[in-house]
């Protein structure tokens, strides 16, 4: 994502037709599958559920990309941990 051009906004629905709006922080792969890091852009920072949300990328049979949480806890933990690298990397570079 460039800073250049500002902020990159997704909107997407869960299962029971709730949207959310999220601030893509990063999109970013690993072990050969794509990720998206983001913050919620529609709720106040204040909110105990506020925080940090990773999602798997995924393509459906109709080629269109959906997003999913991830449920394995081992999978999650080695997405943040990368997503961690990926951010200090990039601030040690500014």
């Amino acid at each position: 994502m460039s800073e250049a051009f500002g902020s990159d906004y997704l909107t997407i629905e869960d299962e029971e037709g709730n949207e959310f709006e999220l601030e893509i922080l990063n999109e970013f792969e690993l072990d050969g599958q794509d990720y998206l890091a983001a913050l919620p852009a529609d709720m106040d920072e204040n909110d105990p559920d506020y925080g940090l949300v990773i999602l798997r990328s995924v393509i459906d049979e109709n080629g269109d990309e959906l997003f999913e949480s991830i449920d394995d806890e081992d999978e999650l933990q080695d997405v943040y941990e990368h997503f961690a690298v990926l951010l200090f990397d990039d601030e040690d570079e500014e």
